[in-house]
């Protein structure tokens, strides 16, 4: 399968999954946070553990409760934040008492004056996924630059977050995407660590 043929498959299975993602219910979105927010995840979480998750948009699953779950376990949180197209993401320091400021693409992140980190643990949110850790997000690259200079410069655990309707048999893989270590959606928790 060419790159161009590859990349075409993606756009009809990311708009596909998106399709199934926007019919989901309000009602069924909530208990999904919550019941994720219930979760233990499959690494250590250390006190100061640095978190990294995101602020939704659209349909994208609410890492929230989950976010707060982690912070009262003592975790540091953080989020992403964009810098310039075509370029890695930067993660910003971020406590749930703190407000947040809208940023590219309307998308809300900490300040300009929050502290940079590098986090341990990055909860990805993306359109569809398979059980062998292979993500489609939204054609960007954001999240697979950013998770390709974290692994070079330290180990870190990465999430996938989604609800189970997003799950596909297949996702196409290109040489730049970068593979998830667990998806934790509503019904389960994947661990993909061992394949």
């Amino acid at each position: 399968m060419t790159v161009d043929s590859s990349q075409s498959r993606k756009n009809d299975l990311r708009a596909a999954a998106l399709g199934r993602r926007d019919a989901l219910s309000s009602e069924a979105r909530s208990a999904a946070a919550k019941a994720v927010a219930s979760v233990s995840l499959p690494v250590e979480l250390p006190p100061g553990t640095i978190v990294a998750g995101y602020s939704p948009i659209n349909s994208e699953f609410d890492p929230f409760p989950l976010m707060h779950a982690l912070a009262a376990r003592r975790a540091t949180l953080a989020l992403p934040v964009v810098i310039a197209r075509d370029h890695a993401l930067i993660f910003r320091a971020w406590r749930p008492d703190e407000a947040l400021v809208r940023g590219a693409y309307g998308i809300f992140q900490p300040s300009s004056d929050a502290p940079e980190t590098d986090p341990d643990i990055v909860l990805v949110p993306l359109a569809a996924f398979d059980r062998a850790g292979h993500r489609i997000g939204y054609g960007r690259g954001y999240y697979d630059r950013t998770l390709q200079n974290l692994r070079v410069s330290k180990k870190i655990t990465v999430i996938g977050i989604a609800f189970a309707v997003q799950e596909i048999d297949i996702v196409p893989r290109l040489p730049h995407d970068e593979q998830l270590d667990c998806v934790l959606t509503e019904r389960e928790l994947i661990d993909l660590r061992s394949l």
